[in-house]
């Protein structure tokens, strides 16, 4: 675990944190069976191309839980998020074979002393394209 950040070393726009989450058949598989959403947008080639998605697309959920393993790498304690929420702007389409590689990066959006917390600010890209939009955690530190 990392040792918590310090409100007072931080500043609007300073990176948190970054990472690669790949994103293969596989996950989806398992992710499916933990969630109960087998949809057959995130299993079936056929289905998802003839409701008109590129392929198999990861879950929504499973894309926004590990965008916000960036914060919870950064605090060190996933209690510490107090609110999350992001809209799904775009599918993350997984091929087979293969994977998706899907890039986070976390910045200090907003800084509130009195209270104690931070917003952080998620990009949340796939082949450069945002795949979700408007993707903040407020952390109390």
């Amino acid at each position: 675990m990392s040792a918590r950040p310090a409100i007072g070393d931080l500043e609007v726009g300073q990176q948190i944190g970054a990472r690669t989450v790949t994103v293969t058949r596989a996950h989806l598989v398992h992710y499916a069976g933990a969630s109960g959403d087998r949809n057959p947008i995130h299993w079936n080639e056929r289905f998802a191309r003839e409701v008109g998605l590129p392929g198999v697309i990861a879950h929504g959920m499973f894309t926004m839980g590990q965008a916000v393993n960036v914060v919870t790498d950064w605090t060190g304690d996933p209690g510490a998020i107090v609110d999350y929420g992001v809209r799904f702007s775009r599918p993350v389409p997984v091929p087979d074979p293969g994977e998706a590689l899907v890039e986070v990066t976390g910045v200090v959006g907003a800084i509130d002393a009195e209270a104690g917390t931070v917003r952080v600010d998620l990009t949340v890209t796939f082949e450069g394209a945002k795949v979700l939009a408007k993707a903040q955690a407020v952390v109390r530190l």
